[in-house]
């Protein structure tokens, strides 16, 4: 069988209309037209749809039985187009994004929100992973977007690299938080909490301290920087952390102040070189650029 649309369209316009001019006249097509339409539509479902009476037409038993399936097809179509129509101008689509602990508490979530009461069809899925392993599914297209540290540990990937200056945080009722800026001098003898797996930011500050001469005293390490601000707000200890983490509105009872000389966090934004975004994912990654600019390095 070979049923059309148009047939559809055609047979919806004659049930209402009862002539073929008032159908023809509706659809904005010629009345040979709405007759050969019904004709073939007919000969395709192998009984008569409508009683001609002087020009009048009245629907068979067939056509009332056949009315609601026709008219769900039409809605269904017309849910198509739209959704279609929605496609075209990025208002729908699904993202896949992929972080590392930097964004994934304190950033993406808000963002997120704020992004889907505007768009309210684009659909996420959230995966927290290891550098290594989230640049591996954007290599391979398992996700759309990464969220890692520098550096790249994977070829063929697009990387927008953002260079963010760490704070130091601390309780709002420790002494340090009554200062401008945090020093190396400011962290002797003082508890600071490791970021596990060697990372850049543990070793800039290893090196500044070893240059001042001072020891660092470690007492607790974690993987993620939203989980060292946790600590802090637990205990009297130290952390450097990226600004996005640091400056969050957490209600938590922990502030952040500069550190000098500065330390840098580099998050990079991966895509696949492959793959090309489509609008709404675009729109996506340009909001989150935006963002990270306004931290990047001065």
């Amino acid at each position: 069988m070979k049923l059309k649309m148009r047939h559809f369209e055609v047979f919806d316009a004659l049930f209402d209309a009862g002539s073929v001019s008032r159908a023809a006249q509706r659809l904005n097509i010629s009345q040979p037209a709405v007759s050969l339409a019904l004709a073939n539509m007919e000969k395709e479902l192998g009984f008569q749809l409508f009683h001609r009476d002087r020009g009048f037409f009245a629907p068979t038993n067939e056509a009332l039985l056949l009315y609601d399936e026709v008219q769900k097809s039409m809605v269904a179509l017309s849910r198509v187009e739209k959704r279609a129509d929605e496609i075209r101008s990025g208002e729908t689509g699904a993202i896949r994004i992929g972080t590392n602990g930097t964004l994934a508490f304190n950033f993406l979530p808000g963002i997120i929100a704020e992004f889907q009461q505007e768009y309210p069809d684009v659909y996420f899925d959230i995966k927290i992973q290891a550098s290594r392993q989230i640049s591996s599914w954007v290599a391979s297209r398992q996700i759309d977007i990464g969220f890692i540290d520098t550096p790249i540990p994977v070829a063929g990937l697009e990387a927008e690299i953002h260079t963010l200056p760490c704070v130091c945080i601390m309780q709002k009722d420790d002494e340090l938080a009554k200062l401008d800026c945090v020093t190396p001098h400011d962290l002797k003898d003082r508890q600071i909490i490791a970021i596990t797996g060697n990372h850049n930011v543990d070793r800039q500050l290893q090196e500044i301290m070893s240059t001042s001469g001072i020891d660092l005293k470690y007492k607790v390490s974690c993987t993620y920087f939203a989980l060292a601000r946790y600590l802090v707000s637990s205990g009297n200890y130290l952390a450097l952390v990226d600004p996005i983490n640091g400056s969050a509105p957490n209600n938590d009872g922990v502030t952040c102040r500069p550190f000098s000389p500065t330390i840098f966090h580099e998050l990079a934004m991966i895509t696949s070189r492959d793959q090309k975004s489509d609008r709404v994912e675009t729109r996506f990654k340009n909001i989150i650029s935006a963002y990270l600019q306004r931290n990047m390095k001065k």
